[in-house]
């Protein structure tokens, strides 16, 4: 349950780096470097013709819950019967046995008086 509220409450951003329609490096938590081929901003001093960039970067933001809402205050008497009951169940659960004494021992086995599977058996000629 720990693990529930605490991977709904996280957020995160995933930042991803594309050269042309490749996806070069994904990062988390963290900016993406790049792949070493971003265009410097030229100066446009007598030039109306400009370049376009092959790479780009796209940033993904997963956002959580903000507010947890803990209405322990609220329970039922079912409600506290059931919990109640459910925890003294499963405390003694695992509790053991005083002895582990044998079951059998004033058992005695059967005398055997004649072979019984030899009676049984049928042999091939």
């Amino acid at each position: 349950m720990a693990f529930v509220v605490l991977f709904s409450t996280m957020s995160f951003t995933v930042n991803m780096h594309y050269c042309g329609d490749t996806l070069v490096e994904t990062a988390i938590f963290q900016e993406a470097k790049g792949c070493g081929m971003e265009m410097e901003k030229p100066s446009n001093e007598g030039c109306s013709i400009t370049k376009k960039n092959c790479c780009d970067d796209e940033q993904l933001a997963f956002e959580g819950q903000d507010e947890l809402q803990l209405q322990v205050d609220k329970i039922t008497f079912e409600q506290q019967v059931f919990i109640t009951s459910f925890v003294y169940t499963y405390m003694n659960l695992f509790e053991g046995l005083d002895n582990n004494g044998s079951f059998y021992e004033k058992y005695k086995p059967p005398l055997v008086i004649r072979r019984l599977y030899k009676i049984d058996e049928t042999y091939l000629i």
